[in-house]
């Protein structure tokens, strides 16, 4: 290449002094390919006399679930085949198509890599990339694919020992053993089984073809989750086996046009079922600074999960059950323990195969009404009771020049003075309003920060009606946090993470910061009953009543709607669930649609639930229960139609049978 070069500028190098510069040019180029050169042999010299690196840990990654079963594995030593075991049809179109020049370099197709910058320079894209299987297998000894310069740089010196310690077939055989065919699934043998359930040793030209295909994008090109797309890459597969004259157009037209039947097997664990979980367990496990970031360190990791196999099916049965006739809107689901932040199951989606966007760990949505708790919680902890009452009424804000009119869900007003109580139960919009400017804008955000919500917010006249986008992870954080209590907890997907020796590289560490007053959760949480309770039935139906006949416990439940978002939270002692529905592009949803959150919810829970005692809290020692009006507020007597048991610290119960009613414009 240097005389190329040299020869390119030759002609000009007598021109006139006007040519000096073309000449330092020249030179400088060619003093930067010596210097290549010098340390192209130095780093080879110096692999060479490097201890060899130990290869047999690639991928070699466990995940268990939370009763310490195995429920995914990327490399084990019974999934390993040999090259000499590996259908020829596979070696031939893995090389025809990812590195023809594999067994003439070393380890670097400089070539290539040449002509990939030019054509990427002028596209002004970067449409081609020049990565060997080498260069490729040596990023497989890595836990992410981050494309940083310093991890560009040791995945460069991994393929220069690589190529220095094992041959070509080595290499090749483990690569082929590594790398990801779609589905959770590492190495050719388990891909052969998983799609046509027969070993690699068996495959024929056509169902290596699509195999071969689907590592470029494993998401994209599986033949399960978009078949044209594997089959479009499956030809440009057998045309660059035709190109380097493995096959002629007949052959590759008879493969192309070859029927093939998937087989797909699914194990106790689907692959359809974990994947979201498995990817979220992944984003933690590069998060924790104890992990090395190279299997070479470990050789492989066994991650000990929080994964409920049984929570994970009833999540996603709910999901699939109740979303089933409207295909494009989008859901995520999380299901908790909330005394101590462990995440058993999630959603990120409706169907990882169709889309792999986790929204469960990766998007942030307007919360609507599930807000209001953590206001209600501020509020009792100012003063406030089940008993304190606000106008429902139509009501514009006036700051200075500006004013706010919040509405009510359905324009619906009670035109009257309503308890706390009555307010939580239909979602009063204007109730929240006024509780919040009483507070003051700041209170709200110290108590979620309080609680755990990481989100940072601002202090806006419409925080308690949810116009602020916080992850779903996040604000069942602060849920669980109301429902554990008042102890502040992290959520997490893993437990511990050992070494392939089983040395403990990490160990997740439990603490009790006690962040909220027990007594005024547990007031809130039975506030919260109000949401589905027939008492309430006024003139407004309390917000979840719809999935009241569905509910064989008692639960403290919150709904939130925006016109793009739909919510509901729903909690008990033992167990916490969110939901999420929406679309993916921010589009108002159907005014029919509303319920689908609540519904996925409440089977969700009650599904693993079933024949679990009916866990709810105990009352405090400083705590009593008082009869009311559920709508006014006021004492019950022996004339008042509707009583409900409301909860109150002592001493702050209602004693007289008339409303209590403490406005700016009342008494």
């Amino acid at each position: 290449m240097i005389f190329y070069i040299f020869y390119l500028f030759l002609p000009i190098l007598f021109l006139g002094d006007y040519m000096k510069f073309l000449k330092f040019i020249f030179f400088l180029i060619l003093g930067l390919f010596g210097c290549l050169i010098i340390f192209w042999i130095s780093a080879n010299i110096y692999a060479k006399i490097s201890p060899k690196i130990a290869i047999s840990g690639a991928n070699n990654l466990a995940i268990y679930d939370v009763n310490k079963d195995l429920v995914f594995s990327g490399n084990v030593n019974k999934d390993w085949i040999n090259l000499d075991k590996v259908s020829k049809n596979v070696i031939k179109a893995t090389i025809a198509s990812e590195d023809k020049n594999f067994y003439k370099h070393s380890g670097f197709d400089f070539l290539r890599i040449i002509k990939s910058l030019i054509i990427n320079i002028m596209s002004k894209d970067n449409v081609q990339g020049a990565s060997t299987i080498s260069q490729q297998y040596a990023r497989n000894l890595f836990l992410d694919f981050d494309k940083t310069w310093k991890r560009k740089w040791k995945e460069m010196w991994v393929a220069i020992k690589l190529e220095n310690h094992y041959s070509k077939n080595e290499i090749l055989e483990g690569y082929l053993n590594t790398i990801n065919y779609g589905h959770g699934i590492f190495g050719i043998e388990k891909a052969s089984k998983y799609y046509f359930n027969k070993s690699a040793k068996d495959l024929t030209l056509a169902e290596a073809s699509i195999l071969v295909g689907i590592p470029k994008s494993p998401s994209n090109y599986s033949p399960i989750i978009n078949y044209e797309a594997a089959k479009e890459r499956q030809l440009l597969v057998l045309n660059m086996m035709e190109k380097n004259n493995l096959i002629d157009k007949i052959e590759k037209e008879k493969v192309y046009n070859t029927t093939l039947e998937f087989h797909g097997e699914n194990t106790k664990y689907d692959t359809k079922m974990i994947m979201y979980y498995q990817d979220a367990v992944i984003k933690e496990l590069k998060s924790i600074s104890t992990i090395p970031e190279s299997y070479i360190e470990t050789g492989g990791l066994k991650i000990y999960t929080n994964f409920n196999i049984d929570y994970q099916k009833k999540l996603e049965e709910s999901a699939n059950n109740n979303l089933d006739d409207n295909k494009d809107l989008q859901v995520a689901g999380v299901v908790m323990e909330p005394h101590t932040g462990k995440i058993f199951a999630i959603l990120g989606g409706k169907d990882y195969y169709q889309s792999q966007f986790n929204r469960a760990i990766a998007s942030k949505r307007q919360v609507g009404s599930t807000m209001k708790p953590f206001l209600y919680y501020a509020a009792l902890e100012n003063g406030f009771t089940a008993s304190t009452s606000f106008l429902s009424e139509k009501t514009t804000f006036a700051f200075g020049e500006q004013t706010y009119s919040p509405k009510n869900a359905g324009n619906i007003y009670g035109n009257k003075a309503v308890s706390l109580a009555a307010a939580i139960s239909y979602s009063e919009n204007i109730f929240a309003v006024k509780t919040h400017l009483f507070l003051g804008e700041e209170t709200l955000l110290e108590i979620a920060k309080r609680v755990g919500i990481k989100e940072v917010l601002d202090p806006v006249v419409s925080l308690p009606l949810g116009t602020v986008e916080i992850n779903i992870i996040d604000l069942t954080t602060g849920y669980a946090t109301l429902a554990n209590g008042g102890y502040k907890v992290s959520p997490h997907f893993i437990e511990k993470v050992e070494d392939s020796e089983g040395n403990i590289l990490y160990q997740f560490k439990y603490s009790e910061d006690l962040v909220l007053n027990t007594s005024l959760t547990f007031i809130l949480n039975e506030l919260l009953t109000t949401t589905y309770d027939s008492l309430f039935i006024d003139y407004n139906y309390p917000t979840t009543i719809s999935v009241a006949p569905k509910m064989t416990k008692k639960y403290a439940v919150k709904s939130g709607s925006t016109t793009t978002d739909n919510w509901n939270i729903g909690y008990n002692k033992e167990l916490l669930v969110s939901i999420w529905v929406g679309y993916d592009d921010n589009r108002e949803i159907e005014s029919g649609n509303f319920y689908y959150a609540k519904n996925i919810w409440i089977d969700t829970i009650e599904a693993c639930l079933k024949g679990h005692e009916n866990f709810w809290y105990d009352i405090p020692n400083n705590v009593v229960g008082v009869f009311i009006d559920p709508i006014n507020g006021a004492l019950a007597n022996e004339a008042t139609q509707k009583k409900k048991l409301m909860y109150y610290i002592k001493g702050t119960q209602p004693t007289s049978y008339e409303p209590v009613f403490k406005e700016s414009t009342g008494e």
